[in-house]
């Protein structure tokens, strides 16, 4: 095992120690006003497909109350997430009960035969048309949590898009603003000290191959950004493998997805996971 997933499983086990259950997985949402905040874990819909609905429906009978998604087609199924909502409304599960988060996707990280919005428009445009369609596809009339996907090439260009963004946080229909696949601190730093409204989160793939974000991980912590991991177990088969871990999952009685899970919420890291049926296991 390599000396970055060597730290992960000895933190891991620092986390651990003397704990006599796994804790940290509490999933339920509070509202401000009408918004709701980030609960523990948040349930991923990427590449679900037609069977969105059903699985998403799943996941908050199952105990979820966070979900995320995009207004990208060629990965995620936003009207399936709306249905779900619909069905769950009707079953007693409020829409204000659920952190609902979903992002603007530049076209660069779109099926160019399936994009929500015109590229020939301008940015502002295109971020506009972007969320309209979001209310659209999920049957709500604001987003808890509204995400740029990825970084543009150019700070001006990364601007108008968070301008655009800011104008709907302006407008009450978003409660807070994030950014997605952004793995450079100057770009980072940048945006946080130009956007009129901060970001509130941080999404990036937590993995080795990153350094597991330290540099950024401490520049949220110390600006009050949430971070939230995904690929979060999918980028680590090593640490979940390793001899501490495994030790630590059958000495607690549980999985060793667990115990990594329990390790990135010590850590102050909110895991998406995207499990298929049952969703009791986050994966």
């Amino acid at each position: 095992m390599g000396g970055r997933h060597r730290w992960l499983a000895s933190a891991t086990l620092a986390v651990l120690a003397g704990a006599g259950t796994v804790q940290g997985f509490a999933m339920s949402a509070t509202c401000t006003h009408k918004f709701a905040t980030s609960p523990a874990i948040v349930y991923g819909t990427a590449w679900k497909k037609d069977k969105t609905e059903d699985l998403v429906f799943q996941a908050v009978s199952a105990g979820f109350r966070g979900i995320d998604t995009a207004c990208q087609p060629k990965h995620y199924f936003e009207p399936g997430v709306g249905a779900a909502l619909a069905r769950l409304a009707q079953s007693g599960i409020a829409r204000e009960e659920i952190f609902l988060q979903t992002k603007y996707t530049p076209f660069r990280g779109q099926d160019p035969n399936n994009a929500p919005y015109d590229p020939k428009t301008p940015l502002d445009e295109q971020v506009r048309t972007s969320f309209e369609v979001s209310l659209r596809n999920l049957k709500t009339e604001y987003v808890d949590s509204w995400v740029l996907h990825s970084p543009l090439p150019t700070h001006r260009e990364n601007m108008l898009v968070w301008r655009a963004m800011e104008a709907k946080v302006e407008a009450g229909l978003v409660g807070q603003l994030g950014i997605s696949n952004c793995y450079d601190l100057p770009v980072f730093e940048a945006l946080y000290k130009d956007a009129a409204v901060k970001p509130s989160v941080l999404q990036n793939r937590f993995y080795a191959d990153t350094g597991f974000d330290r540099e950024l991980r401490a520049f949220c912590k110390a600006n009050g950004i949430a971070y939230q991991s995904f690929w979060t177990l999918t980028a680590n088969p090593e640490a979940l493998a390793s001899a501490p871990v495994k030790a630590a999952a059958r000495r607690l009685q549980c999985t060793t997805q667990e115990v990594f899970f329990a390790f990135v919420r010590a850590e102050g890291i909110t895991p998406l996971c995207r499990p298929a049926p049952p969703p009791s296991l986050p994966y």
